[in-house]
């Protein structure tokens, strides 16, 4: 059976950092995505990173604060957050990809490119 389990949200003041963690099982994956979603708002697409750790990231407020990381000997990735902002707030999701790579990493943005996901991890930032 294929999972994804999300661990390490939480609530943390503005400016402080989490380091959420994605376990994955039953299958290795050839790249894995981060995504979140706000209430009232559409998942949207956070960092991935392939299995030999080509890395992309939302060109939006997350880049320089956010960085995703994969350790292959244990199926899992990682996304450390800095100097979160109330706006982070989201349930943050793990997504995994079973297909070749034969896409350019800007691609792996959208949603339809993972085939596995978790079920979520909150991060609350207060203000």
């Amino acid at each position: 059976q294929v999972q994804l389990v999300e661990s390490g949200g939480g609530l943390v003041q503005a400016g402080g950092s989490l380091r959420l963690s994605c376990a994955a099982s039953g299958r290795t994956f050839s790249a894995m995505g981060w995504f979140r979603q706000a209430p009232g708002t559409e998942r949207e697409f956070v960092a991935a990173i392939t299995w030999t750790g080509g890395t992309t990231y939302d060109t939006g407020s997350v880049k320089g604060r956010f960085t995703i990381s994969r350790d292959n000997t244990k199926n899992t990735v990682h996304l450390q957050m800095n100097n979160l902002k109330p706006e982070d707030t989201a349930v943050y999701y793990c997504a995994g990809r079973t297909a070749r790579l034969n896409l350019l990493l800007r691609d792996l943005s959208g949603m339809s490119q993972y085939s596995y996901w978790g079920r979520g991890t909150q991060v609350t930032v207060s203000s």
